[in-house]
C-alpha cells in the first residue's frame, strides 16, 4: 500500500505534530513498509492455530480479598472538619 507524504502530513497535522520536509517523507516510507509487513502476515495460513491472549503463559498470583484494620482511621476522623459518629460528613452534591 501507498503511503504518500500528504497523508503523513494530514495525520500529522490531525495530531498537531509539525513535520518537517524530510521527517514526512520518512515516516512515509516507514508506514510503507509496516503495512508492506502485515500484509505478508496476512498471507499466513493460521486456521489452525489456537488464539491466545498472551504468548507465554502466566499465572496471577490472588489472595483472598478481607478487610483489615489501617490503623489511620483515628487520625483521620481527628482531622475532619465534620464527623458524625464514625463517619465523615459532606455537603449533599445530588437532589
Amino acid at each position: 500500500m501507498k503511503i504518500t507524504v500528504e497523508e503523513v502530513r494530514r495525520v500529522a497535522t490531525l495530531c498537531r505534530l509539525g513535520l518537517s520536509e524530510t521527517e514526512a517523507a520518512k515516516l512515509a516510507s516507514e508506514l510503507e513498509a509496516i503495512l508492506a509487513y502485515v500484509e505478508q502476515l496476512r498471507e499466513l495460513d493460521t486456521s489452525t492455530v489456537e488464539g491466545t491472549s498472551h504468548a507465554v503463559p502466566i499465572v496471577c498470583p490472588t489472595r483472598e480479598d478481607r478487610w483489615r484494620p489501617s490503623g489511620i482511621e483515628d487520625r483521620l476522623l481527628q482531622r475532619a472538619p465534620v464527623r458524625e459518629d464514625r463517619f465523615l460528613r459532606v455537603p449533599k452534591i445530588i437532589e
